[in-house]
């Protein structure tokens, strides 16, 4: 079976051809990272309005570099929350349209679900059930893969997501947006011992705060400026980020133990930083744990997730009409 994918979540116009849920035919991202880097994050109208510029052009490349047309796909799958609501509209309303001109079946996919399902792709073996830490931009969550459409959240973040920390944090420290990346690469020459840093609390064990820790990065940096007093920024990335992956791995190992699951996996767009996928793959290996991470290539948004987490939603029996509408806040079940 053939989807054709459609996701504009955020910052990136994507469309792909998927084959049965395990398969990429072909993949196409537009992203908007330099326009977006000039205002310091997404400003989501002028997401929207590249959407709109973009999504044509992708899909149609997208199915060129498969050598299909729309009518030899055999569905349709979108992300239609969690996200910019004008972002995804614009996502929603294209495969909508394509699914009434073609008589495709429409198949509505949640991010995160999409986020999950990119290890499919990467390791055909993997089968559910498994525990997954989904980390992103937007997104923390511990999540029970009880099937490939059945899941239930055990923890969360309750204020910021640890990419947006990532993001915040970075800006303080003199990085672009996406600031991300740029703590990870200068986290390799720091010392992460050379600040103390914050671990805050939360009631659940299995729950996430990042929002106290981003603010004494940021406090951090202002008060050493206000003082004259310079700041070792490859020290400070290497704290921050170190702090942050072992609040994320201590409390996934944890909840991990605690369930009783042998296999795990991590996914979303953190998924992609050198020092959260070495330090969880040696926490894996010490309790026993089968871990499963994507390449870099799919750990952002993508289509090609959609596509793959779209053909276990057909199987399910989950597809949409014409009504289908976006939705910027939805929880994951």
């Amino acid at each position: 079976m053939k989807i054709l994918a459609i996701e504009s979540s955020c910052d990136e116009t994507a469309c792909a051809v998927v084959e049965n849920g395990r398969k990429i035919i072909s993949s196409i991202v537009a992203t908007q990272i330099d326009e977006h880097k000039l205002y310091g994050g997404v400003v989501p109208e002028i997401a929207s309005r590249r959407h709109c510029e973009n999504i044509t052009a992708v899909c149609d490349e997208a199915l060129t570099k498969a050598g299909l047309t729309l009518r030899e796909c055999d569905a349709i799958a979108v992300t239609y929350a969690p996200g910019l609501i004008g972002a995804l509209l614009v996502g929603v309303n294209f495969a909508k349209s394509l699914a009434l001109a073609s008589g495709k079946p429409l198949i509505p996919v949640h991010h995160i679900k999409g986020h999950i399902a990119a290890n499919y792709i990467a390791h055909p073996e993997l089968t559910p059930p498994y525990l997954c830490l989904v980390a992103s931009g937007g997104h923390s969550h511990i999540i029970k893969v009880n099937d490939y459409t059945d899941f239930e959240t055990v923890g969360r973040t309750l204020d910021d997501a640890a990419g947006e920390a990532f993001d915040k944090a970075a800006r303080s420290m003199g990085f672009p947006y996406p600031g991300g990346i740029h703590v990870d690469k200068v986290a390799k020459q720091g010392d992460p011992t050379r600040y103390k840093l914050p671990v805050p609390k939360t009631e659940c064990p299995y729950d996430f705060s990042f929002s106290g820790l981003k603010t004494a990065v940021v406090n951090l940096v202002h008060n050493s400026e206000q003082k004259g007093e310079k700041i070792n920024v490859n020290d400070l990335a290497a704290s921050f980020q170190q702090t942050v992956c072992n609040i994320l791995i201590s409390r996934f190992i944890k909840s991990a133990s605690d369930f009783g699951y042998k296999t795990i996996a991590l996914a979303g767009g953190v998924a992609a930083n050198s020092g959260l996928r070495e330090a969880l793959a040696q926490q894996a290996q010490t309790h026993g744990m089968t871990l499963y991470i994507p390449p870099i290539s799919l750990c952002g948004d993508n289509a090609a997730m959609i596509g793959s987490q779209g053909y276990y939603e057909y199987l399910n029996g989950n597809v949409a009409d014409s009504s289908l509408n976006a939705v910027a806040s939805l929880k994951l079940g």
